[in-house]
C-alpha cells in the first residue's frame, strides 16, 4: 500500500500550505537506498509541507525531479515493481567503453516517464549535482533537458559512462557533494531539510544474501552449466552476479560490486561529515537503512517505509523551525 498522500493531490496540498520562509530539500546520493527519499517526501506531503527548492545528488536528483514533475506516484510504482529479471533487462553492457553500462536502456525508461522536460520550465527551483570529470569541480545543473542532467548526476564511475553536457564529461555528484545542503542555500532556501542515506554507515556495502538468481519467482539460473551451452552465459548476467550476487568470492576476498559500493560508501560518508559540519541543515533526516545494500534496488518497499518513518519522526521539529522563522522579519530568516 502506498504511504501518505499521493503527489497528484497538489490542489489539496496547496490549500494546506501556509506562508513560510523558502524551504529547501536536499536529497542525498546512495544508489538503491535512494528509494527511501520517496517515503520521506510522502511524509512531508502528508504534513502539508511543500519544499520550494529541491537539490538532489545522484538518485536523490531522480526522486526529486519525480516529485517536482508530479511523477512521484509513477516512479514509486516502478521502483516497487523492480525484480531481478527487470534489472537484467536494463543492463546494456559496453565492453571496452568508459563504463560497464551505456545507460541507454534506463534512460529510455526515464524519457518515457519524464518526456522532454527542461529544468528551467519546472514549477520549482531544482538542481541536479554532478562532478566535472576533468576538473573535479562540483556542477549544479539548473538548465537544459532534465534527463541528461539526471543521468550525469547518477553516472557512477565504473558502472555508467560519463555524460557529456556543454562539452564537459560529468560523473556522479556524490563524489563531491553527497547531501547538497549548500546547493539549497545558494538557491535561496532559508530552511534546509536534508535527507542522508548514509546516516548509519557502515552497513552492508554490496547486497544481502538473498540476491540470487535461482529462485522460483523469476525461474532463471543463468549460471547453471550442466546441460546448457556457453552462449546462454550472457555477459550482462555474469556482470550482475558479480555486482549483486554476494559480497565475497570463494577465497573470501571482496567481489567487484562490494569493492565499488564500499568505496563509494566511504567517500560519501567522509565528504558528508566534512561538508555538513561546515554547513549543517536545519533538520537532518537519516533513515535507518545501513543494513540494506547499496545495490539492492528490489528493496524499495522497505526503503520507502523507512524513509517515511524517519521523516515523520522529524515533522514536529520541521514545523517548529518553520513557525520560529516565519515570525522573524524577512531579512532575518
Amino acid at each position: 500500500m502506498r504511504l501518505g498522500t499521493k503527489s497528484g493531490s497538489s490542489e489539496a496540498l496547496n490549500n494546506t500550505v501556509r506562508k513560510h520562509p523558502p524551504i529547501g530539500l536536499a536529497l542525498g546520493g546512495g544508489v538503491a537506498r535512494g528509494w527511501a527519499h520517496i517515503g520521506a517526501i510522502r511524509a512531508l506531503i502528508e504534513a502539508g509541507i511543500k519544499p520550494d527548492i529541491i537539490a538532489g545528488t545522484s538518485i536523490g536528483a531522480l526522486v526529486g525531479a519525480a516529485f517536482i514533475t508530479g511523477k512521484l506516484d509513477i516512479i514509486e510504482d516502478w521502483a516497487r515493481s523492480l525484480n531481478k529479471r527487470k534489472m537484467l533487462s536494463y543492463m546494456d553492457i559496453r565492453w571496452g567503453g568508459s563504463g560497464l553500462m551505456r545507460g541507454e536502456r534506463l534512460a529510455k525508461v526515464l524519457r518515457y516517464y519524464f518526456g522532454d522536460i527542461k529544468i528551467e520550465d519546472l514549477d520549482q527551483k531544482f538542481a541536479a549535482v554532478a562532478c566535472d570529470l576533468r576538473t573535479g569541480y562540483e556542477v549544479w545543473l539548473q538548465t537544459g533537458p532534465l534527463i541528461p542532467a539526471l543521468r550525469a548526476s547518477y553516472a557512477l564511475p565504473g558502472a555508467f559512462e560519463p555524460v557529456k553536457i556543454d562539452g564537459r564529461h560529468m560523473i556522479d555528484g556524490a563524489l563531491v557533494n553527497p547531501v547538497p545542503v549548500s546547493t539549497c542555500r545558494a538557491l535561496g532556501a532559508h530552511i534546509v531539510i536534508a535527507v542522508s542515506l548514509n546516516g548509519d554507515a557502515f552497513g552492508p556495502i554490496g547486497s544481502s544474501h538473498d540476491m540470487n538468481f535461482d529462485d522460483d519467482e523469476d525461474s532463471m539460473d543463468p549460471f547453471e552449466l550442466a546441460g546448457q551451452s556457453l552462449n546462454k552465459l550472457r555477459p550482462d548476467r555474469l556482470l550482475l552476479k558479480s555486482l549483486l550476487g554476494g559480497t565475497k568470492d570463494t577465497s573470501g576476498s571482496p567481489k567487484l560490486g562490494a569493492v565499488m559500493m564500499g568505496t563509494l560508501n566511504i567517500v560519501m560518508d567522509r565528504i558528508s561529515r566534512s561538508r555538513l559540519a561546515g554547513d549543517p541543515p536545519d533538520v537532518f533526516v537519516a533513515p535507518r537503512i545501513g543494513h540494506i545494500g547499496m545495490t539492492e534496488f528490489t528493496k524499495a518497499p522497505e526503503l520507502i517505509e523507512r524513509g517515511y518513518r524517519a521523516m515523520q519522526h522529524e515533522i514536529p521539529l520541521i514545523q517548529s523551525v518553520i513557525d520560529v522563522l516565519s515570525q522573524l522579519p524577512s531579512g532575518e530568516s
